[in-house]
Formats: C-alpha cells, sequence, structure tokens
C-alpha cells in the first residue's frame, strides 16, 4: 500500500500503557514527540486491536528512542517492553539477502550465475535461476499456496538445516521462466540460504550470526527455535470473529532464510543504522538492493534486492521497508536512507493492516515532515 497521499491526523485517545528503554546516544526525540507518537500508537492499537507493540526509531544514524505499549502476554499479564521479542517474520528477508551481498562483495558468489552452483541441493530445472533472480523474487519458485497451502503456513515439522527445509517445494514446477516475472516468493529465499551455506562454506545461521548480527551489534536475534527458552520472548495472537485469540503453534525451520528469525525493535534498529552507515555491506551495494527492479516488458517493480520501496519520492527521498506476517506477528522496518532514518516496528498481532501507513505517521512526527 502507498504511503502517498495520506489521510487526515488521526484522533488522540488514552494509552494502553508503556515502557521506556533508554536511547543509544545522548540524542533522544522532544517531549511533544514522543507525546504525538503515543497517540498514534494508542490509535492505532484500538483500531486493530493489538495486544503488544513495540517501536524503535532511529535519526540521523542513532537509534534515539524506544518504547513498548501494552501486553507481550496477556494471560499473564507481561507488558511488552522495547526489548521484548518478537519473530522477525518476512522482515528477516533483509538481513538474509545481506548476508548474499556480503559474499558477493567478497567474490565468494557470482549473482548472475546458476545459483546451483552454490546449492546443488536444489534440483536442476528447465531454466537456470540465478542468486539475483532469487533475491528480487524474480525465480519462479512458488510462494505458500496449492494443495498443501495450510499445512505449509501452520507446519509443526521441525527441520534440521535449510537444505532439509526445501524438501516441501524444490520438487515442483517453476511457475514461469525466471527472470521474466515477479512473484513474491517465501520458499525462494529458503533457497537463498542453500546458497549462502554453499557459498561462504558455512551453516547458514553461524553466517547470519557472525557476519550480520554481531557486526551490527543485535544482541537478541537468532533462530526463532520453538523449543529454547529465550527470554522476553512475546505470546503470539490472531484476530477471529472480533476476538483476540492465541494464535496456531507454528515451527518457522520451514522458513529459515524468508524470516525464521526473532527480535527485537532495538535490535531491527541497530541493524538499519549498520546497513545505512556502510557497515555491514557497501554504500554502493545497498544503493543496489534498494533499486527497483525493472522487468523485460520494461514494468517497474517496487522491490529490489532484499528491500521493497515506494516507486514515487516521498520528500526527496524513496521509502524503503520491508513488512513481514506469520502466526502471531506482523511488523515493519521502514527507512529513509538521506536522513539515516528509520523506525521499527513489532506486534504480537498477525494479519495486521495499515503497517507502512502507520510507519510513515511516526516517520512525520520525527522528521517534523
Amino acid at each position: 500500500m502507498s504511503i502517498l497521499p495520506k489521510r487526515a491526523g488521526l484522533v488522540a485517545i488514552c494509552l494502553i500503557g508503556a515502557w521506556t528503554l533508554g536511547a543509544a546516544s545522548a540524542a533522544t526525540l522532544a517531549p511533544e514527540q514522543i507525546k504525538k507518537i503515543d497517540e498514534l500508537v494508542a490509535t492505532f492499537m484500538t483500531a486493530h486491536q493489538v495486544p503488544g507493540l513495540s517501536v524503535a526509531v532511529v535519526s540521523e544514524g542513532e537509534l534515539v528512542w524506544s518504547q513498548g505499549y501494552g501486553l507481550a502476554d496477556i494471560e499473564n499479564n507481561v507488558p511488552a517492553q522495547a526489548t521484548t521479542v518478537y519473530r522477525t517474520a518476512s522482515i528477516g528477508k533483509t538481513m538474509t539477502a545481506t548476508a548474499a551481498m556480503q559474499l558477493a562483495e567478497a567474490g565468494k558468489l557470482k549473482l548472475d550465475a546458476d545459483m546451483r552452483q552454490y546449492c546443488p541441493a536444489f534440483p536442476a530445472k528447465p531454466y537456470t535461476i540465478t542468486t539475483r533472480q532469487l533475491l528480487a523474487h524474480l525465480s519462479g519458485i512458488r510462494h505458500y499456496g496449492g494443495p498443501h497451502d495450510k499445512e505449509e503456513q501452520s507446519s509443526t515439522k521441525h527441520y534440521d538445516g535449510v537444505t532439509e527445509a526445501m524438501a516441501p517445494f524444490k520438487d515442483d514446477p517453476l511457475l514461469f521462466e525466471p527472470g521474466t516475472k515477479h512473484l513474491y516468493s517465501t520458499y525462494g529465499y529458503d533457497v537463498l540460504a542453500c546458497v549462502i551455506e554453499g557459498a561462504s562454506g558455512m551453516q547458514f545461521l553461524r553466517y547470519m550470526e557472525q557476519h550480520v548480527w554481531k557486526p551490527a551489534q543485535m544482541q537478541a536475534t537468532r533462530d526463532d527455535d520453538p523449543f529454547a527458552v529465550i527470554p522476553h520472548r512475546a505470546r503470539g495472537y490472531a484476530l477471529v470473529n472480533g476476538q483476540v485469540r492465541n494464535a496456531l503453534h507454528v515451527d518457522m525451520s520451514n522458513r529459515m532464510g524468508a524470516g525464521g528469525f526473532v527480535t527485537t525493535v532495538v535490535d531491527l534498529s541497530r541493524f538499519a543504522a549498520a546497513i545505512m552507515a556502510g557497515r555491514l555491506v557497501r554504500d554502493e551495494t545497498f544503493q543496489m538492493m534498494t533499486k527497483p527492479t525493472v522487468l523485460p516488458n520494461g514494468e517497474k517493480v517496487g522491490y529490489g534486492l532484499g528491500w521493497g520501496m515506494e516507486l514515487e519520492q516521498w520528500h526527496e527521498d524513496t521509502w524503503t521497508f520491508h513488512g513481514g506476517s506469520s502466526p502471531g506477528v506482523s511488523g515493519i522496518l521502514a527507512l529513509m536512507p538521506r536522513y539515516k532514518f528509520s523506525v521499527a516496528i513489532l506486534t504480537n498481532l498477525e494479519e495486521l493492516p495499515n503497517r507502512s501507513d502507520f510507519a510513515a505517521d511516526i516517520a512525520r512526527v520525527v522528521l517534523r515532515f
């Protein structure tokens, strides 16, 4: 959904409750800005019956403010905080894409070579698929759907690695010749995780820990292991017939490279600050990742290499983002690279609408648009 044009300002209502985490530097938001964000959050949460929500803001490349609202666990009355841990869902694709581009920079991964050079476990198809096509969702590999859609999206099967996790889809035919169409594909990013293992010579999660999360100081980010005891992990919810219900239990190991991680808004902010500052990939690489894709027919698609973007400029910048929704969570990470700005929002309610608009409302407050 486009953030342009926007409707008139939202009406403030009472806050559900908030807990603050100190900023990472002396910089912070003005009290009137925080008050306005509080009002926006309260309106959004009430309108969509959101149990718990966390938000963090980066301005001029620094984490300046973070806060939690509502409840991370309704049954046990646990408040949401900036340090509450949620599933990344598809926001994690930005991290996996960053890992692939690091390997490309290092000369270990050729973006336009046959990706089976790095992931031979994926069966040969009538057409060659490249890593660049995996990154941009041009591969022809299907997304969810088909006769086993429900079982795939609510899978409780645990896979021991990214190669094993390709089993549900790897033998299916491609939906189109790679490079000719754009189709968002979670499973394409499962294959990308396999490519990263082959190109790096490291287990996928080990590579992510050593080369993405640790350099960005993302201390709470890890795999979404349903059996692990993870401090501050939020309970997930769904809205069913207007009532908040516990979300389905799922095992995210079938979509690890596509976003099977957990994180906090603080860690997402550190990731955003690091990638905008050139600490994870070079600036020219990040610019490549956030450039729209152009199809052979000339159509321009608002997705680059791991990042979505608005095709229309906003305040002389590109609204760059990735959302995510999985059982028990919805969120968004949005950037304005020219301003070194980002806003990270995570909630414990799935299929939450209007997240990009909500993030844009916060951007207006912080950047005084």
